[in-house]
């Protein structure tokens, strides 16, 4: 399961460097256009690296895997799948309101579908297991849930504080999680 995952989010960052496309003129000012498009890359690139790390981290705190967890985890990438999309339509699109409710929306459900998927290793390994006892009452995945949720409605009233807020959310996530390696280690 983990190394599909791996190949899965190697294949979408691929996905979204290969939407990059070199601007027509050959000086500075040429990029000008491109820099929505940067930004918009950064911070998907950032998301899928954060996934990633925290994937690896679930998966080091769990004895046993079944059916349940399977189907969880091909969720979570199905979600993280549309990344490329909406990271394409945002950039292109200056970071209109569409795109960027869309964007919200698709990261919103990555990131229900990571709770699910925790929630199913929970009931694989047991409420006693250090996976269990680490992620406790999650009050991190709840507010990133909320930040995404109060993102896509306002995203209609100012798609850059929308794209700030998604922003938040990868800021809070940016440094991995702590609360696995410390369960593991005691």
């Amino acid at each position: 399961m983990e190394a599909f995952s791996d190949g899965v989010m190697a294949i979408i960052i691929t996905i979204m460097v290969l939407e990059l496309r070199p601007p027509d003129g050959a000086d500075l000012a040429a990029l000008r256009p491109l820099v929505p498009v940067f930004i918009s890359y950064g911070l998907s690139f950032l998301y899928i690296g954060i996934y990633w790390n925290n994937h690896h981290h679930l998966l080091q705190a769990v004895q046993r895997v079944n059916g349940w967890v399977l189907w969880a985890n091909l969720n979570l990438l199905f979600w993280l799948s549309l990344l490329p999309f909406a990271t394409a339509w945002v950039g292109s699109t200056n970071f209109a309101t569409i795109p960027v409710a869309i964007y919200s929306t698709v990261l919103l459900l990555a990131a229900v579908a990571y709770y699910i998927l925790t929630r199913a290793l929970i009931a694989a390994n047991g409420d006693d297991s250090a996976l269990a006892i680490a992620v406790g009452r999650d009050v991190k995945g709840k507010i990133s849930i909320g930040l995404y949720v109060l993102a896509i409605p306002v995203a209609f009233l100012s798609s850059w504080l929308a794209y700030a807020l998604i922003a938040l959310v990868a800021v809070i996530w940016l440094v991995p999680d702590r609360r696995i390696e410390r369960a593991l280690a005691s």
